[in-house]
């Protein structure tokens, strides 16, 4: 006797019901980036409605386009000789603004040109190495890079520095401070170097100086 079979359900005529798809996962490195973009949108709207600046009174030099390019781009450093670097006292508009110091080369063509550009009061620095005068204040008899014979008196600017009585120590901390204060101004940066001709041991030793001043109303780095 055959097996009686279940029986079967007629065929439904109406339309089936779409499946629910599963929720796509939000694009998180997309909202992360939206989020972060109006933060600083935000935060800069709020510095320049309360501080009257884009950067809460940042100033520094990641502010200067120039120095963000340099950083990002660098350029190849100068070698300069001194008849090179003379050329660069601001007579020429062809010519970048430079001054040296103790063989360090500096471009501050961006904001130093009432300084040191013609008609400054520090315009004696521009187109040469001048580290003596940046350490004795003495802008007349000084204006070279022959560093020899320093004397405790001849510490004109370096009033910060420690180890009074060691002018050596002294001379390395204040051209070092110096390089510093340059190398990390907003808008000042080095390009290079300028090579010097040997200075002859035999030539006199510039002679001490008591009428140092300070330099350009620029503080030295440290201070």
């Amino acid at each position: 006797m055959a097996e009686p079979t279940p029986p079967t359900r007629a065929a439904s005529t109406a339309p089936s019901k779409p499946r629910p798809q599963p929720m796509k996962k939000a694009n998180k490195p997309f909202l992360a980036i939206k989020w972060t973009v109006l933060a600083l949108l935000t935060s800069v709207a709020l510095s320049r409605a309360l501080t009257q600046t884009w950067t809460w009174g940042y100033e520094g030099k990641w502010t200067n386009p120039k120095k963000i390019m340099e950083l990002v781009l660098p350029s190849r450093p100068l070698v300069l000789s001194e008849q090179q670097l003379a050329f660069h006292d601001g007579t020429n508009p062809r010519y970048p603004l430079y001054i040296a110091l103790d063989g360090d080369v500096f471009d501050v063509s961006d904001g130093g040109m009432g300084n040191y550009g013609p008609g400054g009061a520090y315009h004696v620095f521009a187109g040469r190495d001048a580290a003596r005068a940046f350490v004795t204040g003495c802008f007349q008899d000084h204006l070279t890079h022959d560093l020899r014979g320093f004397t405790e008196k001849d510490m004109k600017v370096s009033l910060a520095l420690l180890d009074p009585g060691l002018a050596d120590l002294r001379l390395v901390q204040t051209l070092n401070n110096w390089k510093s204060f340059y190398a990390k101004h907003p808008k000042y940066h080095k390009v290079g170097t300028v090579i010097h001709r040997p200075i002859d041991p035999s030539s006199p030793i510039p002679a001490p100086c008591n009428q140092g001043k300070d330099q350009p109303g620029e503080k030295v780095a440290g201070n």
